[in-house]
């Protein structure tokens, strides 16, 4: 009677498990991601689509190019044509003290520093200076001003030009650097995203094993079949399972937040990753990288990595400084020479010995040269000074580069053995898994080494695809830290 009874508590007690556990599924735990047939696959190069079309960021990299431009814009100003006017009158007690009108276009140079000049003026008057005073119809001048010594090679306008130019590829090497950062920033979201789906999919299908397992269990519990001990061990396994599954979606929501930060459509608002957004399945063949690559890498790196370029960019235009402060040294020594002549736009025909000739100018030299130079030196110095650091730097850059390639390629092949292995492991625990299933049929093994057997395996697999992600960030490092990223076909 006794045994009758307790056969009797046993199935009032799996019933009511097994109420708790279709309540606790339908209310406690997250849906479901849907089927394949309703869910679209977000790849990797859709992704880099529309990063590269619309990410803001990505956009302000673009703007370092163009303020550079804007600056060379701004030192060609030094060479633009310069107009200058003025006149004066003064007339008192009926008596025209002077009146001056002076027009003169200068147009700079660029070889050898001169400034060509054409003008115009004309300085009449009772009380003008006679050095200075024309007839009726003013004369008109066209003539140089050279720098014959200091100036000559370079000046302070073209030292400005040339080193704005340079500039221009500083600020191109600095967008690439900040472009490939913030695209590896990404690369990486993109993995962390899909790392936490497949291990949301793998706990779900753990969790849907183990509810199928304990309603069976539950069946042959109430038939007498197997002891109630089993059926309340494997609710337990689905309770667990319930609650890893809350903690894995939780993890799935956070990481399709953070992928979301990089999604913007055309009109420059922020778009949400949708909840059905499914990761590319895992088709990319991950084997050993071969020694080609690297070497492949190694070259672009000490050839075309950002940081290099920065820094060659940095070396030329302190090269031109140097320059620049070494013509500082020399006097200034500067010669003027106009060819004058009283043919202006009133009168074209004027007599021959008025005209433009070699017997009618205006010539003056200015000599200036600091005794000490010392400011000079001390600049020439300075400048000196920065392109040795310079070379310290550009050494050590190349050096850290080149072994932060080195490293990240072995971080790139020791994936690939873990993967390779981690395989066959999975491979061994399903035949494990499978084994302990057929022995607990026949009653040979219990529902403990079962439930423990398949937790092996689902971490196996959820670590395997931790090993998956870690190899497309590892590979997307190796590019990043050479410099490049990969192109996505």
């Amino acid at each position: 009677m006794s045994i009758i009874l307790k056969k009797i508590s046993g199935i009032i007690c799996f019933i009511l498990l097994l109420t708790e556990v279709i309540s606790a599924q339908q209310v406690n735990t997250p849906v479901a991601i849907k089927n394949s047939d309703s869910t679209k696959i977000f790849a990797l190069e859709d992704l880099q689509l529309m990063v590269f079309r619309y990410h803001p960021i990505i956009k302000q990299a673009a703007l370092l190019s163009e303020s550079a431009r804007a600056r060379v814009l701004q030192s060609l100003g030094y060479f633009d044509p310069e107009l200058k006017e003025g006149f004066s009158r003064k007339l008192f007690g009926n008596t025209e003290y002077y009146n001056r009108w002076n027009n003169e276009l200068k147009i700079p140079l660029w070889l050898a520093g001169a400034d060509l000049k054409v003008g115009y003026e004309r300085n009449v008057g009772t009380y003008v200076n006679p050095e200075s005073r024309t007839n009726g119809q003013g004369l008109s001048a066209v003539g140089l001003s050279i720098p014959l010594g200091q100036g000559l090679i370079i000046d302070a306008r073209r030292s400005t030009l040339r080193q704005s130019k340079i500039m221009v590829q500083y600020a191109e090497a600095d967008q690439l650097k900040q472009i490939n950062s913030v695209w590896y920033g990404i690369v990486k979201d993109y993995w962390n995203w899909y790392y936490t789906y497949k291990q949301f999919e793998l706990v779900n299908e753990g969790l849907d094993l183990a509810q199928r397992r304990f309603k069976a269990l539950s069946a042959q519990t109430l038939i007498g079949d197997k002891p109630a001990i089993d059926s309340i061990e494997a609710y337990i396994t689905v309770q667990e399972r319930i609650i890893q599954k809350e903690k894995t979606a939780i993890e799935l929501q956070n990481a399709r937040l953070v992928l979301s930060n990089h999604l913007w459509n055309d009109e420059g608002k922020p778009l949400e990753l949708p909840a059905e957004a499914l990761p590319q399945n895992r088709i990319i063949k991950m084997d050993r990288p071969n020694a080609q690559l690297l070497d492949t890498l190694l070259g672009q790196a000490a050839s075309q990595h950002p940081e290099i370029l920065k820094l060659r960019s940095k070396g030329e235009q302190l090269a031109v400084e140097k320059s620049y402060r070494q013509e500082m040294l020399k006097p200034k020594l500067n010669v003027i020479g106009n060819l004058i002549s009283n043919r202006t736009g009133f009168n074209s025909n004027v007599p021959g010995y008025y005209d433009f000739n070699w017997s009618n100018y205006k010539v003056g030299v200015e000599l200036t040269f600091p005794l000490f130079l010392r400011a000079e030196r001390g600049k020439l110095r300075e400048v000196k000074i920065k392109q040795q650091e310079l070379d310290y730097d550009l050494q050590q850059s190349g050096r850290e580069i080149r072994n932060q390639v080195m490293a990240s390629y072995n971080d790139l092949s020791a994936y690939a053995a873990q993967l390779s292995i981690q395989l066959k492991s999975i491979e061994n625990q399903q035949v494990l898994v499978n084994g302990e299933n057929q022995k607990f049929n026949l009653g040979e093994s219990t529902l403990f080494l079962i439930n423990s057997r398949e937790t092996k395996l689902i971490e196996m697999k959820i670590k395997q695809e931790s090993m998956v992600a870690g190899y497309q960030k590892a590979l997307a490092e190796l590019y990043y830290k050479a410099g490049t990223r990969a192109v996505l076909n």
